[in-house]
């Protein structure tokens, strides 16, 4: 007899043969259906023109996904419709006995994880404004401490440290040791530029490191990073790479420099530069406090000349004084006479004008007034009165009741309530409700008959 499997045992073999016969496999696709549940394990189907294969990331293999510091590649996010190439194993899903692919990596296809990862970071903080040019800080002219993020035992801080002593060998130098380089170096950069912004008198922060690969460089491409340096109150120059080379702090940077050569002395200027131009100023502010106190002797020289014996000057203005005291006097004994003048015509324009005066023409008018309104309301009543009586008499004449004090009746059909207006408007044998000039009657129709030239005929 064959041996009868259950459900269960079929799918358990199904799932042996499958992961003893396909060891770790590479396969490439579009994204699609993509899934982030709150477990965290991020579930998306993998297809080609022609099939398609369920695919799952489980949340501790996420060495490629936002978890940088553990993995040599930075976070990057996968998007419905990506081209991409994962790499794992086949599995076999037992509750719907089907067959899977358990991803352990995934990479771009086309494009490196690095290279992705860094223009999506670049596009999303870009979004939020850290790339804002109205955001940056200017770099003062001259500092007294100058803090450095890089490795203490590389090329870069030698040469900052010579450029920085030949430009400018007063200014200090504090440097914030970090590991450039790694899984840990972005946590160590980001700390550093925490702990220079606490140090006294610190004026500006170079963050550098010397040349390398889209690998060496994933520290300063991080988004902690970006975000401390962009968080940093004190100016940040960015000095990372060779001048080709542009990472993600250089964006958020206050300033980038292409080498950290470079970025010493955008920071530091010359002494000797500094001490020539001083004297090339000191020079010019000689020449031109010549020239003013030449010009101050000239304008002087010209003032003196033109000056007068003050004696005579006085008495010219006192001459002038008595002269317009004395047109001062004259004028003002016109004004009084003018002003008591208008007084006086005011004075009697204003007696006839008195309010007494006034008040009893105005009693007079009003008294007038008041008789013409009474005259006028009584004549208005006069004429609707009229008015009223000939509506009221023509009303009268048109009313159905007058004609009704003439002998004339109106009947109408029950129940429906119709004026009878012919014969033919009603049955023998029916009633009729018939309205007399005082009050009415109901009748029966016994006979119906039409009236013509020749006599009555019935109908």
């Amino acid at each position: 007899m064959k041996e009868i499997l259950t459900v269960t045992e079929l799918t358990e073999k199904i799932r042996d043969l499958l992961e003893s016969g396909f060891d770790v496999v590479q396969v490439e696709g579009e994204v699609s259906n993509l899934r982030r549940p709150g477990s965290g394990h991020i579930y998306f189907t993998l297809k080609d023109d022609k099939s398609s294969i369920r695919a799952v990331l489980f949340r501790p293999r996420f060495p490629s996904f936002r978890r940088a510091g553990i993995a040599p590649l930075p976070a990057f996010e996968l998007e419905e419709g990506m081209r991409i190439v994962c790499s794992g194993r086949l599995g076999v899903y037992q509750a719907r006995g089907e067959y899977q692919l358990i991803v352990e990596r995934v990479e771009p296809q086309g494009l490196g994880a690095l290279q992705k990862a860094f223009e999506q970071l670049k596009a999303r903080l870009a979004a939020e404004g850290l790339f804002d040019a109205g955001k940056k800080k200017p770099i003062p002219f001259l500092p007294a401490r100058i803090g450095v993020v890089t490795s203490p035992t590389g090329a870069v801080i030698r040469d900052i440290l010579t450029v920085t002593r030949r430009r400018f060998s007063s200014v200090d130098i504090l440097v914030a040791p970090v590991r450039v380089q790694g899984p840990e170096a972005p946590r160590e950069i980001a700390a550093a530029l925490r702990l220079l912004q606490a140090v006294e008198n610190i004026d500006v922060i170079i963050v550098a490191r010397g040349g390398g690969s889209l690998e060496d460089l994933a520290p300063f491409n991080d988004e902690a990073v970006a975000r401390a340096i962009f968080a940093c109150p004190v100016p940040v120059i960015s000095a990372v790479g060779h001048e080709t080379d542009f990472t993600i702090a250089d964006f958020v940077a206050d300033l980038r420099a292409p080498t950290p050569s470079a970025a010493a002395e955008l920071a530091v200027p010359s002494r000797l530069e500094l001490a020539g131009l001083l004297k090339t100023l000191r020079r010019r502010l000689e020449l031109a406090d010549r020239r003013r106190r030449q010009t101050f002797a000239d304008r002087l020289d010209f003032f003196r000349e033109r000056l007068r014996d003050p004696k005579r000057r006085i008495a010219e203005i006192r001459i002038a004084l008595d002269g317009s005291l004395e047109r001062m006097r004259r004028l003002a004994g016109r004004c009084l006479e003018t002003s008591r003048r208008n007084l006086g015509e005011a004075d009697l324009r204003l007696r006839h004008r008195h309010p007494a005066e006034r008040i009893g023409d105005g009693r007079i008018a009003l008294e007038h007034q008041k008789r013409n309104m009474v005259s006028g309301i009584l004549r208005a009543l006069e004429r609707s009165r009229n008015t009223a009586d000939g509506l009221s008499a023509l009303l009268q004449s048109l009313s159905p009741l007058a004609i009704l004090n003439r002998g004339y009746a109106v009947a109408r059909t029950v129940p429906e309530g119709r004026i009878l207006r012919r014969p033919g408007d009603a049955g023998v044998g029916s009633e009729v409700d018939v309205r007399l000039a005082e009050g009415g009657l109901r009748a029966t129709v016994k006979e119906l008959y039409e009236e013509s030239d020749h006599g009555q005929g019935k109908v």
